[in-house]
This record gives C-alpha cells, sequence and structure tokens, in this order.
C-alpha cells in the first residue's frame, strides 16, 4: 500500500512529552499510523509530503491518556440519592441501580463516554468494568464492539467482585460471581480481544474491583492468569482512610500490605487514586514500579483527600491521569481533568512545584507508562499518530500569552481535531464516526430507565 505522508505544520505550539523539537510540526504516515519525522523550527521536512494540514493556530499535543474511568457510570450522573456523600454511602446508593444495567445501556454509555474522551483530545481509555449481572455477563464484549465504532485505543479491564454483603463485602449478591466464572471469562476475553503488539488498538486487563468487594483467592489467581497470558492488572487501593479501616479489620493488614500478600506488588500492576500511603509505603510502591491512575476530580466530590502525587514519582512510582466513573467525577473530558490535577497538586505543593507541564505529563507520556505502553503518549519517531489539536481562538483563551500553559490555565475543554493511529477522529470539533446527537438523546432515555 502506498505511503500517504501528512505535514501537520507550524503548529502555533507543540507539546512533545520528551523534550523534543517539533517547533514546525510533524510528518504523519496515514497508512501506518506512524510519525515518521518530526520538523524543527525553521526546517522543513526531509520527507515527499502528500498533504498539509495548517495548524498554524493550533496547539499541538499527542493524544491525551485516560488511566481510569467507569464509563457505564455516565447513566447516573448527578444522582440525588447519591450526591454529597464519600465513597462506601455513594456506593451503597448506587450499586442497586447498576445492578439493572441492560446491554443497550452498556453499549451506549461506552459510546458516550468514548465521545466525549474524544472530543476533549483524548485518544487512548483504560476503562474498569466490574459489573456483571445475569443480563450483561458478556459486558467487555459489548464494549469492545463499542469502541470499535467510536474508533479510539481501549484498555478494557475485565473487572470482577466476588464478596458480596453476606460475605462481608460492601456489593449487593445480584452484582457479584464466583471466583470461577471470574476467571473463565477472563482467559476468554485476553484470548479473544487481547492484542500485544505495538499499535494494538484494544488491550485486555483484568481488575478486581478493590479489597472489598473480592476474595483473597480470586485476587492471588487473577494475578496468576494476568501473568500467565502477559496482560496488566489494575485495582482501586487507599482510596479512602474506610478502606484502610475495612482491609485492618477484614485481614489485619493495611491496603498495602493485603496487596503484597496476593502477589499484586509488581509493575505489571496499576492503582486507581493511591491517595492514602504512609511514606514507607511510597518508596515500597516506587521499588516495586507501580502505577497510580492519580483522579483528582473524583478526589475532589467524594472528599476522599490529594494523592501525593510528586513523593510517589520521586519514589519511582508511574503516575498518570483518570477522570474515573461520572457518577463521582460527573464529566468525561481529559483536559478539564488536567486542569483539575494542577490545582488539586497546588493545596499540597508549593506553585512552583507542580506546573502545568508536570500535569500535561501526566495525562500523555505518564499515562502511556502507567498502562505499560511505550508507543503512544509522546510526539517521537516510531511512535503512534496519536495526536490532539487545540484552538486557542475563544473568549477564554483571549489576552493569553502563552498558548500551551493557556491550555490548562484557561480552561480548554474541547479539541478542534483529534487523529488516532493516523486517522481523524475529531474534525472541526466534531465526532467524524458517530452523530454524538443520537447518542446522547439513546443515551439519555436509558439514563432515565435505568433509575425508574
Amino acid at each position: 500500500m502506498k505511503q500517504q505522508h501528512l505535514w501537520i505544520k507550524s503548529p502555533l505550539t507543540v507539546y512533545t512529552a520528551n523534550n523534543n523539537n517539533a517547533d514546525n510540526g510533524i510528518v504523519i504516515d496515514t497508512h501506518s499510523g506512524i510519525i515518521i519525522e518530526l520538523v524543527a523550527a525553521g526546517c522543513q521536512p526531509s520527507s515527499t509530503i502528500d498533504e498539509t494540514f495548517d495548524a498554524s493556530k493550533l496547539v499541538l499535543l499527542p493524544g491525551l491518556i485516560n488511566t481510569h474511568h467507569h464509563l457505564y457510570q455516565t447513566l447516573t450522573r448527578a444522582l440525588p440519592s447519591a450526591i454529597n456523600k464519600s465513597l462506601f454511602p455513594w456506593l451503597k446508593s448506587l450499586y442497586p441501580i447498576w445492578a439493572k444495567l441492560m446491554p443497550d445501556m452498556v453499549c451506549t454509555s461506552t459510546q458516550l463516554g468514548l465521545a466525549e474522551l474524544l472530543l476533549s483530545g483524548c485518544t487512548t481509555v483504560a476503562d474498569h468494568h466490574y459489573l456483571f449481572p445475569q443480563a450483561i455477563e458478556d459486558a467487555i464484549d459489548i464494549q469492545v464492539a463499542a469502541a470499535q465504532e467510536i474508533g479510539c485505543r481501549v484498555t478494557l479491564t475485565r473487572g470482577s467482585m466476588s464478596l458480596g454483603e453476606k460475605d462481608g463485602g460492601l456489593p449487593p449478591q445480584q452484582t457479584v460471581q464466583t471466583d470461577e466464572a471470574i476467571l473463565e471469562d477472563s482467559a476468554r476475553l485476553i484470548k479473544r480481544y487481547h492484542d500485544p503488539k505495538a499499535g494494538s488498538m484494544i488491550n485486555i486487563a483484568l481488575a478486581p474491583c478493590s479489597p472489598f468487594s473480592v476474595s483473597t483467592e480470586l485476587m492471588k489467581e487473577t494475578a496468576k492468569l494476568a501473568r500467565q497470558h502477559q496482560v496488566m492488572l489494575h485495582t482501586h487501593l487507599a482510596e479512602t482512610e474506610d478502606e484502610n479501616n475495612f482491609c485492618l479489620n477484614m485481614f489485619g493488614l493495611r491496603p498495602l500490605d493485603y496487596l503484597e500478600s496476593v502477589n499484586w506488588l509488581a509493575s505489571d500492576v496499576w492503582l486507581a487514586h493511591g491517595i492514602h500511603f504512609n511514606d514507607e509505603e511510597i518508596n515500597r510502591l516506587g521499588k516495586a514500579k507501580i502505577g497510580v491512575a492519580h483522579c483528582p476530580s473524583s478526589n475532589m466530590i467524594l472528599a476522599s483527600g490529594i494523592c501525593r502525587t510528586k513523593e510517589l514519582a520521586a519514589a519511582g512510582v508511574k503516575v498518570g491521569l483518570g477522570v474515573d466513573g461520572s457518577a463521582s467525577n460527573d464529566g468525561s473530558n481529559m483536559m478539564q481533568e488536567i486542569r483539575q490535577a494542577l490545582l488539586i497538586n497546588r493545596l499540597r505543593y508549593s506553585a512552583d512545584e507542580v506546573t502545568h507541564l508536570d500535569a500535561l505529563y501526566w495525562a500523555t507520556k505518564g499515562s502511556a507508562e502507567v498502562l505499560g505502553r511505550d508507543d503512544i503518549g509522546e510526539l517521537a519517531v516510531g511512535k503512534q499518530a496519536d495526536i490532539a489539536l487545540f484552538n486557542t481562538d475563544e473568549l477564554r483563551f483571549s489576552g493569553a500569552h502563552d498558548p500551551l500553559a493557556a491550555l490548562v490555565l484557561c480552561g480548554a475543554h474541547s479539541a478542534q481535531a483529534v487523529m488516532c493511529q493516523g486517522k481523524w477522529l475529531v474534525e472541526g470539533g466534531i465526532l467524524t464516526s458517530q452523530d454524538t446527537d443520537a447518542i446522547r438523546h439513546r443515551h439519555h432515555a436509558l439514563a432515565k430507565q435505568l433509575v425508574s
């Protein structure tokens, strides 16, 4: 197949996530979906150019990467029974509603959430689906089909809950499965969908929901299965002090000690939230090269606390960003999450210790590292052509003198153009693959049906 070289020319400014010089843009082979050249300031491409995209009024970024989400939760945004509650009461109010999920709800919520994220410049999404009532035992299969229609990259984590209320867990019995059923389906999904190659569009990871919703045996067996097939492991950990107390009461261990006891303290693991670790635990996490998905908006809405990002990174922990479920965030926007990450860290650290560049790094190369990928998250030759372009011709940016800083500080929320694997998925601020109005109308009707 003939190569087709596209020059994203002369961006207003560019962030590469690696200090590479691409001030005069990048050249993409749109057939292979690979970046083939970075064009330095004052230079012209050495490649033969077939097409040019004028980016002179646009800020160029690597495609943003969301390391933790619950797409089905878009159906329960701003739900009165769940508003103004901390994590455990919030979950208890929502579990019975989520237990009524149907296949069309999983499909449409996945499409809507992925569409929202793409429109905010996000090209790779890790979703954590852990509810498998009888009606949606094939939820991950449904999500694969929905993601393929939208067109972005996904890491779909086969979540699980096996410890119901009668066994001392938090979730109601109708939302849990047996260990055997979970492990069997996990193996099936890996074999059917997981693509370990560079540039893959679908990865599968295994993700028991949390220490308070799965058995110890399932945690151990899931780790064995994941390592047998060389896929990543994911779970929630140290999100709240309530969780710390639960682990102490249930296992006689703090969450990280419990994690180590089930063979999860390793570099193929990433954790959602990771807020309530002490200094000694942070050092152990760093030695293990674990990843943490920092979820600032969710942590603020549920009043869970502030992740110790600088200490984690200094210890060697991989830090990325996650939007988290829309029932705790009530939005699926990665650019807004970058701004939230900057702001919440300014409450813990001084103004010169955490910058907009740190927040952008977490959402790009940092998040790629968390997901175990070295083919995305930065602008470099040989990397995937995943990019986001932002227009600063809006009232909110008027008077801004640093366009890159303005994206974060002035609150950019929508991308002008987004490319994934060399294909335009957003053009002129509009999703190319699907009718977003149709998705929204269908989604809103299903949300009403779910809570009725």
